[in-house]
């Protein structure tokens, strides 16, 4: 009877524990699932967070490509700033665009430009995603800049391919970029100081091979001032090698940056987009020209003033001698030029010069016309002279008291000191240059280099028709080329001349916005700064 009882017992004490073990794995089930569908639910929430967050990025974008399209269209920022919503991705982007103000100077802080001086104009976005699903918000805000660089901050601006092969020993001091490819070449030693930039890629050797491609050193410095060779361990390290990226930011940190870095163009806002050489032709039909903006005029050989809106014929009123009529050979172009030429000592003095400085010429008659400013070697004044011709400058020029400055042609050619007219179609040992000393940044353009002919790279951006062995040319200011020469397109060759020891050198008083030239050229970039998430959470 006993051992029936304990047997009662212990099954019951079994079934027991098995009604426990049965309500433990029940609890345990309820909480898996709870738990399961908790964190489907904070997926699902996330999801819809990241959703949000994607659409609030697309209004900040939606805002900028706005902004940025009406500078390219108009110039000028959108007189209605840019707002609306879009529905994204069961999302809806809101955003809205606030104007912070007048432009102001500044000093660039971030990227390749840094160290620069631009005019700023800044405006804020503010962008919210609000998920359709489940109202889940994210707001974001960035600043958006168009930031206007003076051009001539750069000691070398090229808008298209460019080569630098020089001979002899060369420095340059100051920035250098071009919108296309950097070829880079040396026959002894080339140094640079400052940021190499290209929106293209950065190689060494030339452009076409069959000039040949000289091995000396090409020293770029890294930010803590050193000189770094392209050349290590018989190498060159260029855009052609497989780590380019991360091998360049090493040796160079972050001084040389190319399209694999996101180096994009810098561009002048004109109106003509991609047509730079619209800045020298006349303004007729044509709003990039400084012929809308000059004060003073020779328009083919008739000088005109601007008095009040109206231009007046001044020629007869002019010291004499202050502007004539003079013809001499240019053996590049292979051409006898007609040239137009400004005494400006004489025109400093006129009352006649332009109250802003700017002063424009073109010749559009017959035969091939240039442009030669004489006698300049006291300007006293600070000048812009912008020419739509072939533009020679003779002997010293802003050398004494020197002043802000710049030139503008289709090509620029500088004369010695000693040049005569009378021997310019003699042979070039008759051409015998002596020192001469020029301050004045200079726009021009150049040619193309093609398979069987170098245009001459930077090292002969400036002309030269004499024989200067031996002989200095000393320069200070900034190299632009913007164009492709359309007058002067006579090939380059070292038949004609022989080439200036160069003493060159970036003007570092350009750093100083106040000692620009007037009205100097500025490139125009977009900039997205400050980025911010400024709420996450759930809309009402």
């Amino acid at each position: 009877m006993r051992l029936w009882k304990k047997k009662i017992d212990e099954r019951g004490f079994a079934t027991l524990i098995a009604l426990m073990m049965m309500v433990m794995m029940t609890m345990i089930g309820v909480a898996v699932v709870k738990l399961s569908n908790d964190e489907i639910s904070i997926a699902g929430n996330e999801m819809n967070e990241m959703a949000s967050f994607y659409a609030a990025e697309a209004g900040l974008e939606r805002a900028a490509a706005a902004m940025q399209a009406q500078y390219d269209a108009t110039g000028a920022p959108p007189t209605t700033m840019p707002q609306g919503s879009e529905n994204i991705n069961n999302c809806v982007a809101a955003y809205n665009t606030v104007d912070n103000g007048p432009a102001t100077v500044q000093d660039l802080t971030q990227g390749p430009l840094a160290g620069l001086h631009a005019l700023v104009k800044t405006f804020t976005i503010t962008s919210t995603g609000t998920s359709n699903i489940d109202q889940s918000q994210v707001v974001l805000t960035q600043d958006f800049e168009c930031d206007l660089v003076p051009i001539f901050q750069f000691a070398v601006f090229y808008g298209n391919d460019l080569e630098i092969a020089p001979g002899p020993d060369m420095s340059l001091i100051g920035r250098v970029h071009s919108n296309g490819n950097l070829w880079l070449q040396a026959g002894s030693n080339l140094y640079m100081d400052s940021y190499v930039t290209a929106s293209g890629n950065i190689i060494h050797g030339r452009k076409w091979t069959g000039g040949g491609v000289s091995n000396g050193n090409v020293f770029i410095k890294d930010a803590a001032g050193n000189h770094q060779n392209m050349l290590s361990g018989g190498d060159w390290l260029d855009a052609n090698d497989a780590y380019w990226y991360d091998s360049a930011s090493a040796r160079w940190t972050g001084r040389v940056q190319d399209s694999a870095f996101g180096q994009t163009e810098l561009n002048l806002p004109l109106t003509n987009a991609g047509d730079p050489h619209k800045i020298i032709e006349r303004a007729s039909g044509n709003p990039d020209s400084y012929e809308n903006i000059a004060q003073f005029k020779i328009i083919d050989g008739v000088a005109q003033a601007k008095v009040g809106a109206a231009w007046v014929n001044v020629s007869g009123l002019l010291t004499a001698g202050t502007i004539t009529t003079k013809t001499f050979y240019d053996a590049r172009e292979a051409k006898n030029v007609n040239t137009t030429e400004i005494d400006m000592s004489k025109l400093k003095t006129s009352t006649y010069w332009p109250a802003n400085g700017v002063i424009y010429a073109s010749d559009q008659r017959s035969g091939f016309n240039g442009t030669r400013l004489v006698s300049g070697s006291d300007l006293d004044h600070p000048l812009s002279f912008v020419c739509e011709n072939p533009l020679y400058v003779k002997g010293d020029f802003n050398s004494v008291d020197k002043q802000p400055v710049f030139i503008a042609g289709d090509a620029v050619t500088y004369l010695s000191n000693s040049w005569n007219d009378a021997n310019s179609t003699l042979a070039k040992s008759s051409r015998v240059a002596t020192q001469t000393s020029v301050n004045c940044s200079f726009m021009t353009g150049n040619t193309n280099s093609t398979t069987t002919q170098y245009n001459g790279g930077l090292e002969n951006l400036p002309r030269f028709l004499e024989t200067w062995s031996g002989k200095n040319f000393n320069w200070r200011g900034s190299m632009v080329n913007l164009w492709n020469s359309l007058q002067a397109i006579g090939n380059w060759s070292g038949t004609y001349y022989d080439p200036p020891i160069r003493n060159w050198a970036y003007d570092t008083d350009l750093d100083d916005p106040n000692k620009l030239p007037p009205e100097s050229p500025r490139v125009r970039i977009f900039q997205r700064t400050g980025w911010q998430q400024q709420f996450v959470g759930y809309g009402e």
